[in-house]
């Protein structure tokens, strides 16, 4: 609650508004005609620019003459949001609300930026109303707050209490009235935008303490006044924070919670013409190369239920093949399935099939005997084999990935004396080529390497448990099943 109010009364300090009455311009009025006078600039240009998820950018330009006068003018309408003109020097001079009509008027000097004056705007004009009544809040607020920390009595300590959450409820009050009485203001989609539950107290249901109702009440009503189909939370620095909030705090990692919330989201967003194209990439950036193991599961969600049936019109050429790759990638490795069929060649020249590695736990691990970061890890694993995956019956398939470093690869594997138990196996040149061939995809596809090393963990049943963790991790996950399997 205190963030809600320190964001808005942010805003009203860069920014002033005409306190006289202005005449609206007819609905009929087509593109966007926003006339500047900006001293004491002249004969140069300043800009008009908006914020964009969560970075800023440059959409219009106006020149101004040598009486400071401009106008930023244009076909088209700007989507509604919070816009900033920008000195030639690229430094915001004042924020402002991009309403509906567009058709307004601004005049500032730059030496008095807080009392740039916007005039012919109702979306502005309804803004200066509630800067003026939560900054008297806020200030009363402030006071009460102050002397409360001061209070030297029980009493007086009371009674500061039951003042500050008097005021504080008549400002959230007046901000629910703003979006009640005017559900389609740019202020009030900023303010559902900022919005965040309060949690309730824990009830008692049937003489028991509900303690999950608060987070599951707060998680009903986080989005409660937000569209997500509305474009104009995209030019504003709120919205996608508290989306990044709400996925960190309210949803599971868990790969199939984090698919529903998604799923809901994006349709809610289908007939956003910019919020739907960039929730999609933003979700597919978070989730192609995820935060948690498992959570590639949502980016091939996404492939397979947008991509996949269309909306790849959305992507450059390369961005298509690259995610295409990626989604191909990562059907076959996921969690729960069967690993990929390796039948690979081992140092003796022998083909060794994965699938007849018998063992409760199998880790594979592709590296290069080149690869710094490979040089570390690998004789850190066989450490671990050796001091205690052996003795659990852990299994080694390891495998070289480029079949022209045999000498390197064999070198390594002497001169670090790894372990003789494991599989050390890699793919000939003849068995390289039948397979591209045959149209087939590779190993690398197969399991998705891009970096080395890339390590898996199967169970018995050659299941991938767990991938792209750390050795420790691995450790412990091995640990944990072999406990679980015994219980």
């Amino acid at each position: 609650m205190r963030r809600f109010l320190l964001t808005i009364c942010v805003l009203s300090t860069v920014w002033g508004v005409d306190a006289q009455k202005t005449t609206p311009k007819p609905a009929a009025a087509k593109g966007r005609n926003i006339s500047i006078t900006l001293t004491p600039l002249k004969n140069c240009k300043v800009y008009l620019a908006s914020y964009f998820g969560q970075g800023k950018a440059l959409v219009d330009s106006a020149y101004l003459n040598e009486k400071s006068q401009g106008v930023f003018k244009g076909p088209n309408k700007l989507t509604g949001g919070i816009y900033f003109v920008v000195s030639p020097q690229y430094t915001i001079q004042f924020d402002l609300l991009m309403d509906a009509e567009q058709q307004f008027s601004i005049v500032a000097d730059t030496s008095l930026k807080e009392k740039a004056v916007i005039s012919g705007s109702a979306e502005n004009d309804l803004y200066k109303t509630y800067a003026v009544y939560t900054g008297s809040k806020g200030a009363s607020l402030a006071q009460l707050e102050n002397a409360y920390k001061a209070a030297t009595t029980k009493a007086d300590s009371t009674r500061l209490r039951d003042e500050i959450i008097k005021t504080d409820k008549e400002l959230q009050d007046y901000r629910e009235n703003i979006i009640k009485k005017h559900p389609g203001s740019l202020l009030a989609a900023l303010l559902g935008a900022m919005k965040r539950p309060t949690a309730p107290a824990i009830p008692i249901v049937n003489g028991k303490a509900d303690s999950t109702y608060p987070y599951r009440y707060v998680k009903d009503h986080f989005w409660d006044d937000v569209l997500f189909n509305d474009d104009r939370l995209l030019r504003t620095p709120f919205f996608e924070k508290k989306l990044d909030d709400y996925f960190k705090t309210m949803v599971s990692p868990e790969p199939d919670s984090v698919i529903n919330e998604v799923k809901y989201i994006l349709l809610m967003a289908r007939t956003g013409k910019e919020m739907y194209p960039y929730l999609l990439t933003k979700f597919t950036n978070k989730y192609m190369n995820p935060e948690f193991m498992g959570q590639d599961k949502v980016f091939v969600y996404l492939f397979e239920n947008f991509y996949a049936k269309g909306d790849t019109v959305l992507l450059n050429p390369a961005s298509r093949k690259t995610i295409t790759e990626r989604a191909y990638s990562l059907m076959a490795n996921q969690l729960g399935q069967a690993a990929p069929t390796l039948d690979l060649t081992d140092t003796t020249g022998k083909t060794v099939s994965l699938y007849n590695i018998k063992a409760p736990f199998t880790v594979v691990t592709f590296w290069d005997p080149n690869c710094g970061h490979c040089k570390e890890e690998i004789p850190r694993m066989d450490s671990l084999y050796k001091a205690k995956w052996k003795k659990y019956g852990v299994a080694v398939y390891s495998v070289n990935i480029y079949e022209n470093e045999i000498p390197a690869w064999k070198h390594f594997i002497q001169d670090k004396k790894l372990s003789a138990e494991w599989t050390h196996v890699y793919e000939t040149k003849a068995a390289k080529t039948a397979v591209e061939k045959a149209g087939k995809p590779n190993f690398r596809q197969l399991y998705d390497i891009y970096k080395t090393p890339t390590v898996y963990l199967l169970d018995k049943d050659k299941r991938i448990i767990a991938k792209q963790l750390s050795l420790e991790q691995f450790d412990d996950l091995i640990e944990t099943k072999r406990k679980t399997t015994k219980n």
